[in-house]
């Protein structure tokens, strides 16, 4: 069964512009990766510093091997600082 994954990702003041242009770096190669079913970028209209990926993949593992990706590391090296809050939630579609 796929895995859905909502992850919402809050900027630190003055970061939102950074963090915004590092989360686009990941949408690319992360929709060439093995497993990737969907993989969106949101923005809320209101709060440009609010943003949240809607991810589906084909299994659990795939998402995990996903977690450990250069890219991903990168990012996260490249935004030390900048997100002050960070949610993640792992969900399967019921209807």
């Amino acid at each position: 069964m796929p895995l859905t994954i909502l992850a919402q990702i809050t900027a630190a003041p003055g970061k939102e512009a950074l963090l915004r242009a590092e989360l686009e770096k990941l949408v690319a190669p992360t929709r060439a990766e093995d497993g990737c079913i969907q993989y969106d970028l949101h923005v809320d209209n209101d709060a440009p510093g609010f943003f949240v990926f809607y991810e589906k993949w084909e299994t659990r593992d795939l998402w995990q091997t996903h977690m450990n990706a250069p890219h991903l590391v990168a990012y996260s090296n490249a935004t030390q600082g900048a997100v002050a809050n960070f949610a993640l939630n792992e969900m399967m579609m019921i209807a």
